[in-house]
């Protein structure tokens, strides 16, 4: 792999991005690329007509790549294709099925098209899809035909070693050939259609004993990959190519190897949470294991891991605490099918959504129940893929607030209650657009739904160890300045963290209780890539599962603040031109509730709703506690919950 640092040769590294000197010569600058641009991980359901339209933000038609699709909920073969009309199935030896365009009709600037066959939707049926764009550090897809003789190259434009090759004859059947730098490429053997492990003694007549390089790879002369006149393609992905994100130094993909431990857990860090991770096991035979987290991989007990599996035509399976994902890779829990002691295991891993958000609304939603009428899921909808959220009947006394998460899917807890953990099969996020299964409707039943997003919120699980200065990694990618945490498996309070109130204190989300002045919680401020607990058991008990919530304020999008109250209206500049769509206030130096106000229900000069995160009031009504403001809100004389003068409070608000 090439390395620059661009700090230091910032002509070098726009040219080596592609850039040219476009800035000093009035040409363009080429933009920053991030995983979102050339991978998505993508659910639907099949409608078995053509011209279903799959809109992943994947540019297929001017970078080109393949797309990857599996019926979730039924016994089928794996389909993927470089081109439209045509496609393989890694899960058989059988060739290119071509003049095809039941599968997919068309690549497009944003997605790809499917056809009106049953291949890939049929319809009713849950499908996931993976599509690989082509581009430098991350994947590339190329042709060839073969002319038999060993050593044969084959140039490719990666332009960097690669960290794993397949490949397949496509004009006839034969297996899938699999090269993987932790297996030597050119010096071992997998294959993906078939469970079985590395084999390096064949590895001549498939590689030339021959090493791949940042511009090539070398065959031999096995029929599976350099028969005379036979076609081939070959799918090339990278490994730890540093080049992607905000400052170009962020690897999206890895390909490496751990050794299972049995017994115990087995971290393996990657230095970024996965989004899809493919494991084998090398030593011995073991299926293609394929999780992602739009299907959803639970932390901790109780939540399931949904598998597939590349070289079987099994329906997804889903496994109770089979892997973790984690802020920096992901963990084989004790008992894994992938984690048997002294076994060797390859993987492929893909970095987690990771763009910057340009508006409010891709990031944060607000909906009612069942609103659209279709009878459809998700219950509640959004215009992303949910990571958090919470709901509640809002007009019902009596009613728990809900929060969820895209980590523990299928588990729940309640901001107004200490309880641990507990199942509730609705809450589930394997949506593009929105968070549950149910299908009534219900004008009083709201959700509040988040996305992650560098700057703006992020998502923790994490295991406590009972320790002093215990730091968390996480991936906001800047300070927080809001952090709420909570132990799943067992009823402990709420505690949250505020940058308006300081270290050495926290606040209970579940009480209207002032501040409390206490070490052993949080003593150190976080930073932009840690958070750090201490031996408070609401924190950091030894084998405790937590949970953390971390926001901060992205400018234009959110806003994590303090403000003092007075004897007339308060304005908040938030920083907004449109004003702020969701507004959460917390009294810190006495008491006071924790305050929900959202546009949805209305922030209207006059009636504005107002609902607690700590209580299972009804929200009261023909209220004015807070105006509008272009630059933010306002809060107005009428609440001493909200604004009373010599009082100090926290908000978090959002454009």
């Amino acid at each position: 792999m090439f390395e620059r640092n661009k700090k230091e040769a910032p002509v070098l590294g726009l040219l080596g991005s592609g850039g040219g000197l476009g800035y000093l010569t009035g040409g363009a600058i080429a933009a920053k690329t991030y995983v979102d641009d050339v991978f998505s991980t993508y659910v639907y359901t099949g409608t078995s007509s053509a011209g279903n339209a799959i809109n992943n933000g994947i540019d297929l038609v001017g970078e080109g790549g393949i797309v990857w699709v599996k019926n979730r909920g039924a016994t089928d073969h794996h389909l993927v294709t470089h081109q439209a009309g045509s496609f393989l199935t890694p899960s058989s030896s059988e060739s290119e099925f071509t003049g095809n365009t039941g599968f997919i009709s068309s690549f497009n600037s944003n997605g790809f098209t499917l056809g009106g066959g049953v291949r890939g939707s049929n319809n009713g049926d849950g499908q996931v899809s993976w599509t690989f764009r082509k581009a430098p550090g991350f994947f590339d897809v190329v042709t060839y035909t073969g002319n038999g003789v060993a050593g044969r190259t084959v140039s490719h434009a990666l332009g960097s070693v690669p960290g794993m090759i397949v490949i397949k004859r496509s004009s006839a059947s034969e297996d899938w050939i699999v090269g993987h730098r932790s297996i030597g490429l050119g010096t071992g053997r997998l294959m993906l259609n078939d469970n079985t492990g590395n084999s390096n003694g064949s590895a001549t007549q498939y590689w030339n004993s021959t090493a791949a390089t940042s511009s090539q790879f070398t065959v031999g002369s096995h029929v599976a990959v350099n028969g005379n006149g036979s076609t081939y393609v070959a799918y090339i992905f990278a490994h730890d190519d540093a080049q992607f994100g905000t400052d170009e130094d962020e690897s999206i993909i890895k390909c490496g190897t751990y050794t299972g431990t049995g017994s115990s857990n087995n971290t393996i860090t990657l230095g970024f949470e996965p989004q899809l991770l493919m494991i084998k096991n090398s030593s011995n035979s073991g299926d293609w294991m394929m999780l992602d987290n739009m299907r959803g991989v639970g932390t901790g007990s109780g939540a399931d891991d949904y598998r597939l599996w590349a070289n079987k035509t099994d329906a997804e399976s889903g496994y109770d605490n089979a892997v973790d994902f984690t802020s920096t890779g992901f963990k084989m829990m004790t008992g894994s099918v992938d984690n048997t002691s002294s076994n060797t295991y390859v993987y492929m891993a893909i970095r987690r959504p990771h763009k910057p958000p340009t508006a409010g609304t891709d990031v944060f939603a607000v909906d009612t129940r069942g609103s659209t009428g279709d009878g459809k899921e998700p219950t509640y909808r959004a215009p992303f893929p949910v990571d958090m959220q919470f709901n509640r009947n809002v007009n019902y006394a009596g009613g728990d607030m809900q929060i969820s998460a895209r980590l523990t899917q299928g588990r729940q807890m309640f901001t107004n209650l200490t309880n641990q953990e507990s199942s509730n099969s609705a809450m589930m996020f394997d949506y593009m657009n929105g968070v549950q299964t149910d299908t009534g409707t219900g004008t009083d039943q709201y959700a509040w739904m988040f996305k992650r997003a560098p700057g703006f919120f992020d998502v923790v699980t994490y295991t406590g160890d009972g320790s002093s200065n215990r730091q968390i990694s996480h991936n906001l990618d800047a300070v927080p300045e809001l952090l709420i945490v909570k132990q799943r498996d067992a009823s402990r309070e709420w505690a949250v963290y505020s940058a308006g109130i300081g270290v050495g204190k926290f606040l209970k989300l579940r009480e209207n209780v002032a501040l409390t002045t206490q070490s052993g919680l949080f003593d150190t401020a976080p930073t932009s890539s840690i958070f750090t607990v201490e031996t408070n058991t609401y924190v950091n008990i030894s084998s405790g599962n937590y949970i953390a919530y971390l926001f901060a304020t992205l400018p234009g999008i959110s806003k994590v603040g303090s403000y003092s109250g007075s004897s007339s209206a308060v304005d908040v500049d938030c920083g907004f031109t449109n004003g702020a769509r969701f507004v959460l206030i917390k009294r810190t130096d006495q008491s006071g509730n924790w305050f929900v106000f959202d546009t949805t229900r209305g922030i209207v000069s006059g009636n504005d709703p107002a609902l607690w995160l700590n209580s299972t009031n009804a929200q009261i009504t023909n209220t004015d506690y807070i105006d509008p403001l272009s630059s933010g809100f306002t809060v107005t004389t009428a609440s001493g919950d909200i604004n009373e003068s010599g009082g100090t409070y926290i908000f978090l608000a959002i454009a």
